[in-house]
C-alpha cells in the first residue's frame, strides 16, 4: 500500500494529517519576505478563520497530447491551521486587484493550445466571454444558451447575449478557502420546472458549526424593461433542500450535476476527517444520489435511507456524465500525489483514506482510470460529445496547480476508449496561459467553456480577472 501524504505542503510521515499552505511558494532570496508576511496573516486572520482550515491543492502533471498503453453523519467543523487570505463578503466588491465590475464580452484574444507531441490538438480561438468575476466556481447552460453561474462569495449570475446579469446575491455564504458558493446546476426538464440548484457554505444557527447544504430557487425570467415597468431575471422562492453536508476550507467537495436518471449528483470532501471516507453512513468524502426535492430515492446503492452513491473518495471537486452513455466521472484532488479519475459505479469504494495509488487498492477498492504523480490538482469536469471529431468521448477538466512555474494550471483532456475503462490519449491546453482554471462546461456551440480562479488567494490575479473564456475550434 502506498501512503498517502497532505494535500498541498511537503511530504509527511503521517498520511492523514492534512495542512494547509500560504497562497504562494517563496522564490529564492524572498523567503525572509514571505515568511513575515506568513507571521502577520496568521496574526491578523485567526479570529476570522473561526473552525476553517484552508489549504491549497498542489500541482502536478504532464504535457501535450499522449497515447497511452493498454493497462489491463454530518461532522463538526475542524480546527484552525493554516491562513491564506479570506473572500470578500458575499456583497461586497472582490478583493485582490481593486475590483471592476463584472461584464460580457463578445470578442477576445486569440491563442492556440499547447502543441505538444503526436497528433490530435485541434486549432483553437479563445475569447474572453466575461471579466471582473471573483472566483467562478461552476457553470450550468440552460437549453437557450444562456449561461448561469456562481461566484464563491455568494454570487449567482447569468450571462445572456454578452451580459454578465446578477440573479441574486447570499450573504449568508461562508467563503474561505475551498467553501462558499460552489456548484450550480439546472432541473433536467429546465425552464419547467425553472429549477436552480446550487451547494453553500454556511454558518448553522444555533450549532456552532459551518455545514454545507443544496438550496433550489425558482428562475423567473422577468418581462422586457422596453415595455415600461419591467423586471430584469432573477432568483425566487429559496427553499433548502440538503443540510448538514460536513463543511471545511478544503476538501469541501461541493459540485452538483443531474444525471440521465432525472437525480441529483453531488460530491462531498472529506472536510479533514478522512476516515469518515470509509464509513458508508457518514456524509465526509462521498458522492450522493438525491431526487430533485432534495429525498433520497428509494432504489440508492446503500438503501432508501442513505443518500451515498460512492464513496471512499478525498476531495472529487469535478464531475460529468458522458451524455452519450450515462456513465458517470469525477476527478478528485489526491495528498501530495495521486489526483485521480475516477469512473463512479453505484455503491462502488474508492479507497480513501486507505488506499491511494493504483497498484494499492488490492482488489478492495476500485482503482481510477487514471492518477497524477506529482499532482495537478483537477477541479471542475465536463464530458465532450461534439462536433470536433478529435474531442469525441473526451472528459475535460480544469487544474488549479500551486505555484505558477510547477504543472498544473491549463485545462486538461483525457479521451476514453468506447468502454470508458481507459483513457488512450491526454492533452494539455494553454498550460500557464490563464493561470488556475477551475470552472469548465461543453457550451451548445460546442466550445469549451473555463472559467479562471486567480482571485481565490491562491493565484496571482491580472487585471481582467477572474474570467469566463471560450475556446472554440477554428474552421
Amino acid at each position: 500500500m502506498t501512503s498517502r501524504r497532505p494535500p498541498d505542503g511537503p511530504r509527511s510521515p503521517n498520511p492523514r494529517r492534512s495542512r494547509g499552505t500560504g497562497a504562494s511558494g517563496a522564490r529564492p532570496g524572498h523567503r525572509g519576505l514571505v515568511a513575515a508576511g506568513v507571521v502577520l496573516l496568521v496574526a491578523a486572520g485567526v479570529l476570522a478563520w473561526l473552525a476553517l482550515t484552508p489549504g491549497a491543492p498542489g500541482s502536478g502533471g504532464e504535457t501535450g497530447p499522449v497515447a497511452l498503453p493498454a493497462s489491463g453523519d454530518t461532522g463538526t467543523a475542524p480546527g484552525p491551521g493554516a491562513e491564506e487570505p479570506a473572500a470578500a463578503p458575499a456583497g461586497g466588491p472582490p478583493a485582490g486587484d481593486g475590483g471592476t465590475e463584472p461584464t460580457g464580452r463578445g470578442g477576445g484574444r486569440t491563442g492556440p493550445g499547447d502543441p505538444g507531441p503526436g497528433g490530435g490538438t485541434v486549432a483553437l480561438r479563445v475569447e474572453e466571454v466575461a471579466s471582473g468575476l471573483q472566483v467562478p466556481w461552476d457553470m450550468a447552460f440552460d437549453p437557450q444558451g444562456r449561461l448561469f453561474f456562481t461566484e464563491r462569495p455568494g454570487r449567482i449570475n447569468l450571462l445572456d447575449g454578452g451580459r454578465v446579469i446578477p440573479l441574486t446575491t447570499l450573504p449568508d455564504t461562508v467563503a474561505i478557502g475551498e467553501s462558499g458558493l460552489l456548484g450550480i446546476a439546472l432541473h433536467p426538464g429546465f425552464p419547467d420546472p425553472p429549477y436552480v440548484y446550487v451547494y453553500q457554505t454556511y454558518q448553522a444557527r444555533g450549532r456552532g458549526a459551518v455545514v454545507n447544504r443544496v438550496l433550489r430557487f425558482r428562475f423567473d425570467p422577468g418581462t422586457e424593461a422596453a415595455a415600461g415597468g419591467g423586471t430584469g431575471p432573477r432568483l425566487t422562492d429559496r427553499r433548502v433542500i440538503f443540510d448538514g453536508i460536513p463543511a471545511s476550507a478544503i476538501h469541501d467537495g461541493g459540485q452538483l450535476e443531474f444525471g440521465p436518471d432525472g437525480k441529483l449528483y453531488l460530491t462531498t470532501g472529506d472536510a479533514r476527517a478522512a476516515e469518515q471516507a470509509q464509513n458508508p453512513r457518514s456524509l465526509h468524502g462521498k458522492i450522493l444520489r438525491l431526487n430533485p426535492d432534495g429525498t433520497v430515492p428509494r432504489d440508492n446503492p446503500l438503501g432508501p435511507d442513505n443518500p451515498v452513491y460512492s464513496y471512499g473518495h478525498r476531495n472529487p471537486e469535478g464531475l460529468a456524465f458522458d451524455p452519450a452513455t450515462g456513465r458517470l466521472f469525477a476527478v478528485e484532488h489526491g495528498p501530495d500525489a495521486w489526483d485521480e479519475v475516477n469512473r463512479i459505479e453505484p455503491g462502488a469504494n474508492y479507497g480513501w483514506p486507505e488506499a491511494v495509488a493504483p497498484d494499492s487498492h488490492g482488489g478492495r477498492f476500485t482503482p481510477p482510470l487514471r492518477s497524477y504523480d506529482p499532482i495537478i490538482a483537477p477541479a471542475g469536469a465536463a464530458f465532450y460529445r461534439g462536433p470536433v471529431r478529435a474531442w469525441d468521448g473526451s472528459l475535460f477538466f480544469g487544474t488549479l496547480g500551486f505555484q505558477p512555474d510547477s504543472p498544473g494550471r491549463h485545462l486538461h483532456r483525457v479521451r476514453l476508449d468506447p468502454s470508458g475503462t481507459r483513457v488512450v490519449e491526454e492533452e494539455v491546453l494553454f498550460k500557464g496561459q490563464y493561470g488556475r482554471i477551475r470552472a469548465v462546461q461543453v457550451g451548445p456551440d460546442g466550445c469549451i467553456y473555463f472559467g479562471t480562479s486567480n482571485r481565490d488567494g491562491r493565484g496571482e490575479p491580472v487585471p481582467g480577472d477572474d474570467r469566463i473564456l471560450r475556446a472554440c475550434p477554428v474552421g
